[in-house]
């Protein structure tokens, strides 16, 4: 297999976009539907923990899938 600079850069777009995906879903957000059904959606709270985590690694990921972007494009060109 003849791997070159740019087929690397796809599949590590992919692999990013996928992760970025999966950690965005992970993400717990409670105004959704539950406070159509009474649920209290406006208290106001911190992230701990592994809340907090995924959410710095999402802004990570954003950040590299970004960069990953513009170096595909510049590769392109």
């Amino acid at each position: 297999m003849n791997f070159d600079l740019k087929n690397i850069i796809l599949i590590a777009e992919i692999v990013v976009s996928a992760l970025l995906v999966l950690t965005i879903l992970l993400q717990h957000r409670g105004a959704g539907l539950s406070s159509v059904f009474g649920g209290s959606g406006n208290i106001y709270r911190t992230k701990r923990g592994l809340e907090k985590g995924l959410f710095y690694l999402t802004i990570v990921l954003i950040i590299l899938f970004v960069t990953i972007g513009i170096v595909n494009l510049a590769i392109s060109a």
